[in-house]
């Protein structure tokens, strides 16, 4: 074997450093020594053998009253939305308003030929004259016995007929002209004047802009903790950065068997210059203070079976226990079944950790001086 200097360096230290460690050791059994002889060395070699290898930090599981603050986004809807159809066929002849038009309530719409329907109430009403003669004539006629009582029942019938006919035809030809049922703005033009249209063709569009409503799906662990009049705020991507002050209108019942979430309906009062139907809106909703279990996501852990944490028993025994989580609350995560109250699961340390292992809690707030120098970190 070739000896170089370099060998001899490494030589060196590969006996120094045992020599080092040896001292440090003798030092401080020469301390425990000084204290109280060699039983306390013998008890403090004793407490190091049996102390367990596997440092760990846990936290206490508590119950605490917290309120559930969500940011979700929806969609601006006009709840007071009609859509005008024809109530006859037959062809336009008035549609004298666009798209973003405002009408009043009671404006003129649009209008269709009504040429065909004025003929046949004006046959109608003459028919219905004519039915008052015949019964005015044989009123005067059945005293004298000149005309049966059969007779004149039969006339009364006819009149009745022809009173009714007129009404009828009085209605259809009142349907040709289509007038507004509130104030609002016209969103749809989808015919033109001199059009033909079939009965129930749809003209027209009009919203009332005054009532904006949003359309929010809630997860179902918010949407149950939420109720009808909570006040809530709203900001419209595209009006920039304020919040506008609403409520929560209507809770839909049924929620969606695959998302798990539920729809949730927001009015806005007053509605926002600037808002229209369509727009993307984001709606931060706040629960009322409910107690719930908490720990860190840290602790929450996952495997093929779902998820777990690490539950320390009496013994310091770290058990896989499975457990049933719910909402996220900031960088906490709620707990509805598996653990309880006080009891303590691991927060760090999960690397090699494995269920029933025992384990030595260092939290910082429970670390004290050890008699030997601990050269394990903490793993995880």
């Amino acid at each position: 074997m070739n000896i170089t200097p370099l060998n001899i360096t490494f030589l060196k230290f590969a006996i120094f450093i045992p020599l080092l460690l040896g001292l440090s050791g003798c030092e401080q059994l020469a301390g425990l020594v000084g204290k109280g002889g060699g039983k306390e060395v013998d008890k403090a070699l004793k407490q190091r053998a049996e102390r367990p290898e596997h440092a760990v930090e846990t936290i206490r599981v508590e119950r605490r009253a917290v309120r559930i603050k969500r940011t979700l986004t929806g969609t601006l809807e006009a709840p007071r939305t009609v859509h005008v159809h024809s109530e006859q066929a037959g062809r336009i002849i008035e549609l004298p308003l666009y798209e973003g038009d405002a009408v009043k309530a009671g404006a003129v719409l649009a209008r269709l030929d009504d040429a065909v329907l004025r003929a046949g109430y004006a046959k109608v009403v003459a028919t219905r004259k004519q039915a008052e003669l015949d019964l005015k004539r044989l009123q005067n006629l059945v005293p004298r016995k000149l005309a049966t009582e059969d007779e004149l029942a039969r006339a009364s019938t006819v009149l009745e007929l022809a009173r009714a006919e007129e009404s009828l035809q009085q209605i259809l030809l009142s349907r040709t002209i289509i007038k507004a049922p509130y104030a609002g703005v016209i969103s749809e033009r989808l015919k033109e004047p001199s059009d033909v249209v079939a009965l129930n063709d749809h003209l027209l569009t009009l919203f009332d802009p005054t009532v904006m409503t949003a359309l929010v799906k809630v997860p179902e662990q918010l949407h149950s903790r939420v109720e009808s009049g909570d006040p809530v705020e709203v900001r419209i991507d595209s009006l920039g950065d304020r919040s506008f002050s609403a409520k929560i209108l209507r809770i839909h019942p049924v929620l969606d068997a695959q998302t798990r979430q539920g729809a949730v309906e927001i009015l806005l009062q007053p509605v926002p210059r600037g808002a229209r139907p369509g727009q993307l809106c984001r709606v931060t909703l706040e629960t009322a203070e409910t107690p719930r279990l908490l720990i860190p996501l840290r602790a929450l852990q996952f495997d093929t079976r779902g998820s777990f944490v690490y539950r320390l028993d009496a013994d310091s025994k770290a058990l896989n226990t499975p457990v049933i989580t719910g909402l996220q609350i900031g960088d906490e995560i709620e707990i509805i079944d598996g653990v309880k109250d006080g009891e303590q699961v691991v927060s760090r340390g999960f690397l090699g950790l494995k269920s029933g292992k025992t384990v030595r809690v260092v939290n910082p707030a429970q670390q004290t001086l050890s008699l030997v120098p601990e050269r394990l970190p903490l793993r995880g």
